[in-house]
């Protein structure tokens, strides 16, 4: 992603909107993938249904935790792991989607702080 530098006017709001929108969909996009890799070894390894294995990749990532047994070491193993997972997920999509704004923010302080010193 491609951000304006301090000395660039601040981003009309719909183009502000529209890189919200990227970084939504990018989000998105990790969200569908890690679902995956979540319901293919709740599947395979603990052996749970899809149905199943989707509502315990779902409450990982959502911070809720696993629901259910897991049969075998390998699942819990594969459970602990998809957590950590889930857990930096989070904190990265959380950066993704904030990044934007943080930085409108701090953007508009910067020029208009520049604009009045150029002023004087």
């Amino acid at each position: 992603m491609h951000y304006e530098h301090r000395d660039q006017p601040l981003l009309p709001r719909h183009r502000f909107i529209h890189r919200l929108m990227q970084h939504g969909l990018i989000g998105l996009l990790v969200i569908g993938i890690s679902i995956g890799i979540g319901m293919a070894g709740y599947h395979w390894i603990a052996g749970f249904s899809w149905v199943d294995s989707l509502l315990n990749s779902a409450m990982l990532l959502g911070g809720m935790g696993p629901v259910g047994n897991l049969p075998n070491d390998a699942a819990k193993i594969f459970a602990s792991v998809f957590a950590l997972y889930a857990g930096i997920v989070f904190l990265v999509l959380a950066g993704l989607v904030l990044a934007p704004v943080f930085h409108r923010a701090l953007h508009r302080f910067h020029w208009e702080a520049d604009q009045s010193a150029r002023r004087k």
